[in-house]
């Protein structure tokens, strides 16, 4: 579904990402994890259209998407989510989803006037489609709070639903676990789980090794901006290259 071949990013004399190739399967939930500084965000901000690769080719769904603007690459299905959110914090969260879908009628002003009734309807559509995916989420008893208002753990999940608001294919998901309370990752875990088994393919950068083993097949390793490898979760945990780079030299 998503291939990346011979992609390196380089920032004056600095390289980034060197000569990373990989490609995920349809279907899957697969990790991506590295040492600070391995190039993982790098590699998304390439895949999300943030940046553009110096060498190589990315490909999704069968396209080519590397010379895509973000919003093109956005309206192909490929979605990201950041590693610290960014809500529109005086919005509530029912209107942070509300925005999402692209191309509403209710974007070009004069629609208000010349076309009210198709603007009412739509924004009914969006409305409940955003109430629903809160109620899957676990957000929907917050749906009138203001989205600042929401705990870190909480605007992880608004990350989150904010995608599924975009119908995507894929979904980038930068750190999901970050600084999120056992409670509310394990949430988190259950509902990538569950959208994946409804179709959605999964990307995920995330240091919890735990989150990573159980939940990721297969995984990808980077470190220095290379890529190390790409297996199972039990291949990784036992690869010397890997023991050294990024788990201290010990077993996770």
């Amino acid at each position: 579904m998503l291939e990346l071949a011979g992609v390196t990013k380089d920032f004056g004399g600095l390289r980034a990402v060197d000569d990373v190739s990989f490609s995920i399967a349809r279907g899957t939930i697969t990790g991506l994890i590295g040492p600070n500084g391995a190039g993982k965000t790098t590699v998304f901000n390439l895949l999300a259209g943030a940046f553009k690769p110096t060498t190589g080719i990315i490909s999704f769904d069968g396209e080519r998407i590397d010379s895509l603007p973000n919003h093109g690459i956005f309206a192909k299905g490929l979605v990201r989510t950041f590693q610290i959110p960014r809500p529109f914090g005086e919005m509530t969260v029912l209107e942070n989803l509300m925005l999402v879908p692209a191309g509403q009628v209710g974007e070009q002003f004069w629609n208000t006037w010349l076309r009210g009734g198709a603007v009412r309807a739509e924004e009914r559509r969006n409305r409940d489609k955003a109430r629903d995916i809160l109620e899957f989420i676990g957000l929907v008893r917050l749906a009138d709070e203001p989205a600042r208002n929401l705990s870190g753990g909480q605007q992880k999940l608004l990350e989150i639903a904010r995608g599924l608001m975009a119908d995507p294919k894929m979904l980038l998901l930068d750190e999901p676990g970050a600084g999120v309370n056992p409670t509310l990752l394990g949430q988190i875990v259950d509902r990538i789980a569950e959208l994946n088994q409804r179709g959605i393919t999964f990307l995920i950068i995330e240091h919890n090794m735990d989150l990573v083993m159980n939940l990721c097949r297969p995984v990808v390793v980077m470190a220095a901006g290379k890529l190390l490898m790409q297996g199972e979760p039990a291949e990784v945990q036992r690869d010397a290259r890997v023991l050294d780079a990024y788990l201290g030299g010990q077993p996770a």
